[in-house]
């Protein structure tokens, strides 16, 4: 298999200044980028977690009631790292709301913030949570105050549709639909009309029924309101896409090792490949590997011992009997037992291991150049932050 890759490297390297976890949903992703920060932390960073993963668990993993649109120090007593762990979960709409009145005068802010296309731009257009997700990974690193930014992106593919979203969402404000709704403002509701054709009833009326009965006038105010506010919003995306691409930014992909799992892994290790973006290797979580001092049973003899016990059992050859001569459960036939199932029971780990060894085998084979670090499964489910310290040791033994 390819060499793990160094975690505790990566985090102290003062020249790593973004982290980025991605990868499919249910595979452990945030509780990762949960476990990186917390680790980076107690090593000495001044690290910050963004998640944008709307399931909520990061505040959770963290001991929190919960998380905001601005960072939040994490400071639970006993907890006195070295350096200083942060954490936020975006907040589409805030984030709009904020560059607005960052951007544009308080009149004009108010009037933006009040504006009903706006209202509707900005929690349901496609490409704005990506968009903001850029803004305020943008908003982090200028403020220079953490020297770690860690990355939790969405479960899904469009983890890394934020890398397409300032085209995207300058084209749809750039777009044929826009120029028909902000063409009554300048050249009257005739031209427009003259422009779409007898569709323009059925396509104003369909519009209108989203956003209201002023939606031209609406959308006009808010287009020319923007193209004077906003006019460098591209430029500032375009600039955290450099940061994305930078030698201070690291990707990691998250994957649990099943078959869809790392299908989707493949998918984002192929796509930054195409982005050019920087990729670190790949973390296959919650795996089950076989302890040492029991791997030299193999499968097949540990089924052979079970199905022996299991027949001394049934029959009582291994047992002194209960006073009426049937098997005691609480004598050796109760020991056969539990010995069986134990067998039965490492017969399995020694076939599910086996099993992820190979589809992370195919893997690496497939990209040889990803190096991988393992994370064991842990028998229960990670609640505070000796949890998570515990899963930041296992991915630095990797």
């Amino acid at each position: 298999m390819t060499d793990s890759f160094d975690v505790d490297g990566l985090l102290d390297d003062p020249e790593t200044r973004v982290v980025v976890c991605c990868g499919s949903g249910g595979v452990g992703k945030t509780t990762t980028a949960a476990a990186l920060a917390l680790r980076a932390a107690e090593r000495g960073r001044q690290t910050v977690v963004l998640t944008i993963d709307p399931a909520r668990r990061l505040a959770q993993a963290l001991g929190l009631r919960e998380l905001g649109n601005h960072p939040r120090r994490v400071s639970v007593p006993g907890f006195e790292p070295r350096g200083e762990l942060w954490a936020m979960m975006l907040d589409m709409r805030r984030t709009f709301d904020d560059m607005v009145r960052r951007h544009a005068g308080p009149e004009r802010s108010e009037q933006l913030l009040a504006n009903p296309f706006y209202q509707t731009i900005s929690t349901s257009f496609s490409g704005t949570q990506e968009y903001m997700a850029m803004e305020k990974l943008g908003q982090l690193a200028a403020t220079g105050e953490w020297d770690l930014i860690i990355v939790d992106t969405p479960p899904s593919r469009s983890a890394l549709d934020f890398l397409d979203a300032p085209n995207r969402l300058s084209a749809a404000l750039d777009g044929r639909m826009i120029r028909l709704l902000t063409t009554p403002a300048r050249a009257g509701t005739w031209g427009l009309r003259k422009v779409v054709g007898a569709g323009f009833s059925m396509f104003a009326k369909a519009v209108s029924t989203i956003l209201g009965g002023q939606l031209l006038a609406d959308a006009s105010a808010f287009v020319q309101a923007f193209d004077s506010t906003f006019g460098g919003f591209r430029e500032r995306a375009e600039k955290t896409a450099e940061l994305l691409r930078s030698r201070g930014t690291s990707f990691l992909v998250v994957a649990a090792p099943e078959p869809d799992a790392l299908r989707e892994a493949s998918y984002f290790v192929d796509r930054l490949s195409t982005e050019s973006m920087p990729l670190d290797g790949l973390v296959a979580n919650r795996t089950h590997p076989v302890l040492a001092d029991v791997s030299e049973i193999s499968a097949i003899d540990a089924l052979a011992a079970a199905e022996s016990l299991e027949r001394r059992t049934a029959t009582g050859t291994g047992d002194e009997g209960s006073a009426d001569g049937t098997a005691g459960p609480d004598g050796a036939d109760g020991a056969d037992a539990l010995a069986a199932a134990v067998l039965r029971l490492h017969a399995d780990r020694i076939a599910m291991a086996g099993r992820e060894e190979r589809l992370l085998a195919r893997f690496t084979r497939a990209h040889p150049h990803v190096p991988v670090t393992t994370v064991p499964a842990l028998p229960s489910d990670v609640h505070d932050l000796d949890g998570l310290r515990d899963i930041g040791n296992r991915l630095a033994r990797g």
